[in-house]
């Protein structure tokens, strides 16, 4: 699904020298590496403040931390995504509120959303999901109209780009209160291990979250808060602010290939392209088709594994129907756009180190398929 060790090769010197630079600081949690990275990426992403911290999780858990959420408050989220975003929710015994989504973007559906507001309702945590921003301008006109907080899980469309109707552009993660993301490797933005951040624009949201992120602390050993140990360390910072300066090309690449495989599959019976939308960029953290009843999403991925292709299903199965997350309030049924994506979606490699005889040998597996079922 993706090809890291070609990336690694191409920026290999680069890399091994800000990983050799911090073994000889010794400065192995904390230090200016961490200080330098979220620098840069405050200056990428036009926002005031980049908290780093140890994973993707942990940021949407520390932003609904910092926002002082207590429990039995309801948090909205969409239904179709990784369970994390759930997770945190549930961790903090807040009450996850699931909506549907849209089923030609996969974002968060915007009626729904306004539809499961209630007085008990604190925040809404959009997911922009497989590389593009959901509909941040309906959501924070929600947000603002029902005093709502927002937190942006931007774990998989860092450098996606909202267009505003009166033209203005910012970047996935620097709309909302809070913005979350997540550096796993495999991210568009990813380190050699577990890593994460948080972004806002303002400062008292900013100064709660560094305490948060480090026992609750301001001051050393003086502890204002209940906090929690998450802290980005140093070599993966380091590695961070090495892939930062090409992560434009590396969204460049991701749709360089998306194109490949459009032009491939767009009059091809049985299967649906992604849907680019019209307000947001898409950098393809995930390329994801939609199949027709005819094909079987399992059957596929059997298929092409066979040819030495591997295929994801992101998601199996919706969180509503998780065993960890069955809840009296929903049945099957309930989400019928997050069902059927369940059903019918199958995510293709996507990197930056497509070649076109790769994509070639990839699209003609996936129509070879296709064609076989009519």
């Amino acid at each position: 699904m993706v090809d890291l060790a070609g990336q690694y090769q191409k920026i290999k010197g680069e890399v091994d020298q800000a990983i050799q630079e911090v073994l000889d600081s010794a400065y192995f949690v904390g230090g200016p590496a961490i200080k330098k990275f979220q620098n840069n990426l405050q200056n990428y992403l036009e926002v005031k403040h980049v908290i780093a911290c140890g994973n993707g999780t942990d940021a949407l858990t520390i932003a609904m931390m910092a926002m002082g959420l207590k429990p039995g408050d309801e948090v909205i989220t969409s239904n179709f995504t990784f369970v994390a975003t759930a997770e945190a929710i549930a961790l903090l015994q807040l009450t996850p509120v699931l909506v549907d989504v849209d089923p030609e973007t996969f974002n968060i559906d915007i009626s729904a959303l306004e539809k499961a507001i209630t007085p008990k309702t604190k925040a809404i945590v959009p997911v922009h999901l497989f590389g593009q921003t959901a509909d941040m301008e309906s959501v924070m006109a929600i947000a603002d109209k029902h005093k709502l907080f927002v937190i942006e899980d931007t774990a998989q469309a860092i450098g996606s780009e909202f267009t505003f109707s009166n033209g203005k552009v910012r970047k996935a993660g620097t709309i909302g209160h809070i913005g979350t993301t997540s550096f796993f490797p495999s991210k568009n933005l990813g380190c050699f291990g577990d890593g994460g951040a948080l972004f806002t624009n303002d400062d008292q949201l900013a100064a709660m979250i560094t305490k948060v992120v480090n026992h609750g602390m301001e001051v050393r050993y003086y502890h204002d808060l209940i906090g929690m140990n998450s802290r980005l360390d140093t070599i993966q910072a380091a590695v961070l602010d090495v892939k930062l300066k090409y992560l434009e090309d590396f969204n460049k690449a991701r749709r360089k290939a998306a194109d490949y495989y459009d032009k491939a599959f767009q009059d091809i019976k049985g299967l649906r392209i992604p849907t680019r939308a019209v307000n947001s960029t898409h950098v393809f953290h995930q390329y994801t088709l939609v199949l027709s009843d005819e094909l079987d999403h399992f059957e596929m991925q059997n298929f092409l594994k066979e040819a030495g292709i591997p295929g994801m299903i992101y998601y199996p199965v919706p969180l509503h129907m998780q065993k960890a997350y069955l809840d009296p309030r929903y049945k099957e049924g309930d989400f019928p756009v997050t069902e059927k994506l369940c059903e019918s979606v199958i995510s293709l490699p996507m990197h930056t180190e497509h070649s076109e005889e790769t994509l070639k040998y990839i699209t003609d597996k996936v129509i070879e398929f296709a064609r076989s079922k009519y």
